[in-house]
């Protein structure tokens, strides 16, 4: 089944292409289902991309399909960038990233292993090229509304996938593995969670928050239920700002409780089954209890193998990976499942502070759009990037959240990207193009 990945990657990227150089194309309005809209070509490879971004097209083999699907994705960003007439967003968030990206780059000079820097520095370039291409082409509301809603379709189409008995079989490799994909689910169940605030469909978007929060649950995937937690928090935050916090305390409770209140949970979390909440209120419970799965172990030779000694620059862009592929430790692990392990040991305290710059400034820029604005469209988009982003960002602490960012980074950054744009189309006031037919 394998070989079908090669004939959706084929199809996709026709698609891409062809909409890249396309003048217009028509589509049903998601403001009005019994009227359609046009918008661009460009318009539209934004949608294909972005809504596709679970879409992994895994094939076992000599050719990483995955590797290949991102490059032509980044070309065409690249290209889209020319073909827009108009121009991108460029902001101190975007600033930083370059410059991070730059630090990357000059990692790869003092790198052991300069080809493996160079498809770690293709992961973060991503994220940045979606940011960009959606601050140049999106515009209208109806943009970023058929983006996010053709996104949760396929989120929908994926929980069936992985859900329904057998099913499974017939799509091998065509999504992205479940953790990647629970991370995935965060910015989905994010958007719900606006739509529920912003429309006047209550029911169908509470169904969709709360059916992107049921996964993470039944995998016991603890960095996506820690990552959902977050970003629920975050958006309270962002809407009732100090009102929020009975709700912030109401959400942490529940995501303590449920750590000891779910057997499968608490068995994945602590390494004793005697261990009680009890404890955890009177400070009883340590490191050594929980179960990390030997990351902790993992994480501790790592930096004392790449980064003790080099804490400025770190060992180089792609060390790690490099390491881990090449050698057999820890079982055979390739990846540290910590991507901020991995910025220390190859681009040093740099790369974090950074790092960490370009998250914190989009999340304040947001906060503070959300805020300021009038447009409901431009708020909806401000709240979703900004939790969304928060909650990805805290899931690199435990998983590698880089290695996916065609399906993690993309979505945080791909609605903060599809805010600029609404921003600027605002300020300049472009004449209606997507008019109602």
């Amino acid at each position: 089944m394998y070989f079908l990945n090669y004939i959706y990657f084929i199809i996709i990227t026709f698609l891409g292409l062809k909409f890249l150089t396309q003048k217009q194309v028509l589509l049903k309005s998601p403001l009005n289902k019994g009227q359609t809209m046009v918008v661009t070509g460009p318009e539209m490879f934004w949608i294909l991309t972005f809504s596709t971004g679970l879409l992994a097209l895994s094939a076992p083999g000599t050719i990483d399909l995955m590797a290949i699907r991102l490059l032509v994705l980044e070309i065409f960003c690249v290209v889209g960038l020319f073909l827009v007439k108009d121009s991108p967003v460029l902001n101190i968030t975007f600033v930083f990233y370059l410059i991070y990206i730059v630090w990357l780059i000059i990692g790869l000079f003092y790198s052991p292993a300069p080809s493996y820097g160079f498809r770690v520095i293709l992961k973060y370039l991503y994220p940045l090229l979606i940011m960009l291409f959606a601050s140049t082409v999106v515009r209208d509301k109806e943009v970023f509304l058929k983006a996010g809603l053709y996104a949760r379709i396929l989120g929908v189409i994926s929980i069936c996938v992985y859900f329904i008995p057998h099913i499974i079989k017939l799509f091998r490799g065509v999504f992205w593995y479940g953790t990647a994909t629970a991370i995935n689910y965060i910015s989905l169940c994010i958007f719900s969670l606006t739509l529920f605030y912003f429309t006047d469909e209550k029911k169908k978007n509470m169904f969709f928050t709360i059916l992107f929060m049921i996964p993470c649950l039944l995998w016991v995937l603890r960095t996506s239920i820690m990552g959902t937690i977050f970003a629920l928090s975050v958006f309270f935050l962002f809407k009732y700002k100090l009102r929020s916090l009975p709700i912030l305390f109401a959400i942490v409770i529940a995501g303590i409780t449920s750590v000891f209140a779910i057997p499968s949970l608490k068995e994945k979390m602590f390494k004793n089954d005697n261990v009680t909440i009890e404890q955890l209120q009177n400070g009883q419970i340590s490191k050594d209890d929980i179960n990390s799965n030997a990351r902790f172990l993992m994480w501790e030779h790592l930096m004392e193998k790449f980064y003790d000694g080099r804490e400025i620059t770190g060992s180089g862009s792609g060390c790690v990976q490099n390491y881990m592929y090449n050698n057999y430790i820890f079982g055979g692990v390739k990846v540290p499942h910590n991507d901020y392990v991995q910025m220390m040991c190859d681009n040093g305290i740099i790369a974090i502070i950074l790092y960490l710059l370009i998250g914190i400034s989009s999340i304040i820029h947001c906060f503070i759009i959300f805020n300021c604005s009038n447009d409901g469209a431009i708020k909806s988009c401000a709240i979703i990037a900004g939790s969304s982003m928060a909650g990805v960002f805290l899931t690199m602490v435990s998983d590698n959240v880089v290695n996916y960012s065609m399906a993690t980074l993309s979505m945080p950054f791909g609605f903060y990207g599809m805010m600029l744009g609404l921003l600027k189309g605002a300020k300049v006031k472009y004449p209606k193009s997507h008019n109602d037919h």
